[in-house]
């Protein structure tokens, strides 16, 4: 019984249609690694290592989700999370119903529990998106389309300009143009000098971009108010993440100050953190993962409660490849991103496993229109490892 048939039943005979759908078999991590093909910060080796989550039901309906850690960003480790999910994540659901997504979390937040917010939720991530892909292939539905949305057809992207000198700009700048791109994020902090001058090269050669700066938490607080003012005037339209995520004083004080929107990132992972963030209006907006936040379950939870408060609702991400990046798409393209999405698994990797890769055309990503994440997994494109398709 697909979900697209349970829709319009009652809800007893919803319940037990769905007790009817085959239960998880078993839960596989597969470590896989995509060459790095540019310098990025967070990246001090030439390979972004994933892992990929495949969810077998007992019918043998394979659903895939990915997860994508980034010791630089954050504290999970591709050991960690495969650790994670192998030993601890993927016990507790063997046997249960692939479409109970709430009751898989309250499973795995029982199996790595949470310190100030939700444990390991990267790691989490990669099973909430492969039983999100499974109840769309069980409805024979988009994401979008499972949830009752119409979905965008594209979403136009950001090119990063992540550089070490300034005389770098002008040659990254152009190469994102010639591939149709006409927006751009910059890699700010922590030297505000340097932020200021790469800003105003960035808008001088790109004059009616959005133009997009994320700190990573790189300034301390008195740097990031001193430098906000200055970046709005060299062209910044908004500032991601200008100080540390438990500096919330300093949100308030940058918040209060109004020279450019001040946009969370790394300290947003639950809907139940955002909603004291936006309690304390220490933020104007939130640059959306899913990859961050455990997966899509909490990060629907948390564009709503942006839209139903007047808050930005941005998109980014932790340069996905394939299944994550289907993820975000599908997301985006649901709720209807207004501005250019930080999206930059493209720009900076290379290698695919999927049957086929998701298009960027004149600097917008393609929205997956297949069931489920919309995307189909080649495991003859593994090898040894190594994302091997293009």
């Amino acid at each position: 019984m697909s979900l697209a048939s349970m829709a319009g039943m009652g809800l007893a005979n919803r319940a037990h249609a769905a007790a009817h759908v085959a239960p998880i078999r078993r839960i596989e991590a597969i470590p896989l690694k995509y060459p790095v093909t540019h310098y990025f910060r967070f990246f001090p080796k030439p390979e972004r290592p994933t892992i990929l989550v495949k969810i077998v039901l007992e019918d043998g309906l394979v659903g895939w989700g990915q997860s994508v850690p980034s010791p630089a960003w954050s504290y999970e480790t591709p050991e960690s999370v495969l650790t994670g999910i192998r030993e601890y994540l993927a016990p507790p659901l063997i046997g249960a119903n692939p479409l109970d997504v709430q009751g898989a979390h309250l499973k795995m937040n029982k199996a790595l529990a949470p310190s100030f917010s939700t444990g390991a939720p990267i790691a989490k991530a990669g099973i909430d998106l492969a039983l999100y892909d499974l109840a769309g292939k069980l409805a024979g539905r988009s994401l979008p389309e499972l949830w009752g949305r119409k979905p965008l057809e594209k979403i136009p992207l950001s090119w990063t300009v992540n550089v070490r000198e300034i005389k770098e700009v002008e040659p990254l700048v152009a190469e994102g143009k010639a591939l149709g791109y006409k927006h751009f994020n910059l890699k700010v902090a922590p030297d505000p000098r340097f932020d200021v001058e790469l800003a105003r090269a960035v808008r001088k050669l790109a004059p009616d971009c959005f133009l997009w700066a994320d700190a990573n938490g790189g300034y301390d607080p008195a740097t990031a108010l001193a430098v906000t003012p200055k970046l709005a005037d060299a062209g910044v339209d908004v500032l991601e993440q200008p100080v540390a995520s438990n500096r919330f004083s300093a949100f308030r004080d940058l918040k209060r100050q109004g020279a450019l929107p001040i946009l969370m990132d790394e300290g947003v992972v639950s809907a139940s953190d955002l909603m004291e963030f936006i309690r304390l209006d220490v933020l104007d907006g939130v640059a959306m993962k899913p990859a961050r936040t455990a997966g899509l379950w909490d990060a629907r939870k948390q564009v709503e409660m942006l839209e139903d408060a007047g808050l930005l609702f941005l998109g980014s991400g932790l340069t996905d490849p394939d299944v994550s990046l289907a993820a975000s798409l599908q997301l985006f393209a649901a709720y209807g991103l207004k501005f250019p999405a930080a999206l930059n698994g493209k720009q900076f990797l290379k290698g695919s496993v999927l049957k086929t890769p998701i298009e960027i055309k004149d600097g917008a990503a393609l929205v997956p229109t297949g069931p489920g994440l919309g995307v189909e997994v080649d495991e003859s494109k593994i090898v040894d490892g190594q994302a091997t398709g293009e």
